[in-house]
């Protein structure tokens, strides 16, 4: 006798706390502060919710949570309006800061 089991717990937004609150540590869009809970589902099915303990913060382009400390702040936060030539000295590919003296990015190797 085999039993399958189907199911498994996931995490799910409860209600938007602060819209645009940082940034996703994986794809570098915005992200918001959100309340969680967390969802046991057999096959497939809701069958218990219980909410996450604190805020955390939602990528909305890849679906990633992660907690508000890993998060850093907004462009519009991080950069004063003069400061429009920190961004111009981002990577095209990693997005991250690269002095401006490199030709090479140190993170991920592509040319600046």
């Amino acid at each position: 006798m085999f039993f399958f089991f189907v199911g498994g717990l996931e995490q799910q937004v409860r209600h938007l706390l602060k819209a645009g609150a940082g940034r996703c540590i994986s794809c570098n869009s915005p992200a918001d502060l959100v309340d969680y809970e967390k969802v046991l589902k057999l096959f497939f099915v809701p069958v218990w919710r219980w909410p996450g303990k604190e805020p955390l913060m939602h990528c909305n382009n890849c679906k990633l949570f992660f907690p508000r400390s890993f998060s850093p702040p907004p462009i519009s936060d991080q950069l004063p309006p003069s400061a429009a030539l920190l961004r111009a000295l981002r990577c095209h590919s990693c997005n991250k800061v690269v002095e401006p003296d490199f030709s090479f990015c140190p993170f991920c190797g592509s040319s600046v």
